[in-house]
């Protein structure tokens, strides 16, 4: 992804400003950056390198890396760095990062056209922290891992409502059928309806609405159902299916939203 290439300046930024020298190489170590490329450059008494040679050292090496490694590297460094800063330093950096397309969430960084970070927040930790790893294994290339992640998220939601409203045990039930029986006892479609008509709907709309809202989060759940039982037949690579798991994120967004409104 083009912005991760992008992220490295301002992540580079924060590295330089808030850590040490030796807590730079350890740092880029960790992320797989090959040190014996920078190995020349050391912190001497009266003299030697200074951090700003260090990071040029560091730029020099990424020079010479794929894009999949160089990703590879500014998500761990990020991951690294993001719980040590000082809260002003991450606010900064997560300015810097917005304007590239990226936002912080937690210790990660996720693109921000997946999930809108501010929005996660107001969501139940179970269901947010499956939601940013299945962004993060989207990121990273994992689709199977990140639909799963995504149906994990939805699953600790209809569960949820299933132990609150008594619906029996959830999982003698499939995916789908959690969705729509949790979204019918929470009352989603009858809000909706007195929602519509409070705004001047008339029946026959607002029946026409209802009916096909409740068909589009139906059939949601059953392309992601699907596609998660089927996903160990594509092996993840295939160009049709990048885009449906892409989807499959929103739309347990979506659900999960949809199921947490009183």
């Amino acid at each position: 992804m083009m912005e991760f290439s992008q992220a490295w300046n301002p992540l580079r930024g924060a590295l330089e400003d808030s850590f040490s020298f030796n807590q730079i190489k350890k740092i880029v170590g960790l992320a797989g950056l090959d040190l014996t490329s920078i190995a020349h450059l050391e912190q001497k008494a009266g003299g030697g390198a200074s951090k700003g040679q260090l990071m040029t050292g560091i730029d020099r090496t990424l020079c010479g890396v794929d894009d999949e490694q160089k990703q590879r590297f500014i998500v761990i460094v990020a991951e690294e760095v993001i719980p040590k800063l000082r809260p002003e330093i991450r606010e900064e950096l997560e300015f810097r990062l917005s304007r590239l397309g990226l936002g912080i969430t937690g210790n990660a960084v996720v693109p921000l056209k997946i999930f809108d970070v501010s929005e996660l927040a107001e969501l139940p930790v179970e269901s947010r922290d499956d939601l940013v790893k299945a962004a993060q294994r989207l990121r990273d290339g994992d689709l199977g891992g990140a639909l799963a992640a995504a149906c994990g998220a939805v699953d600790a939601t209809t569960s949820a409502v299933y132990e609150s409203s008594d619906l029996g045990d959830p999982g003698k039930a499939s995916f789908q059928e959690k969705c729509k029986r949790a979204l019918e006892a929470k009352g989603v479609f009858e809000k909706l309806e007195q929602e519509l008509r409070s705004l001047g709907w008339e029946d026959s709309n607002i029946a026409r609405f209802k009916s096909n809202y409740e068909g589009a989060l139906n059939q949601a759940a059953y392309v992601m159902q699907t596609l998660r039982s089927r996903m160990g037949d594509v092996h993840g690579t295939k160009p049709v299916i990048k885009p449906l798991v892409f989807d499959s994120l929103k739309w347990a967004e979506l659900i999960v939203r949809v199921l947490q409104t009183e």
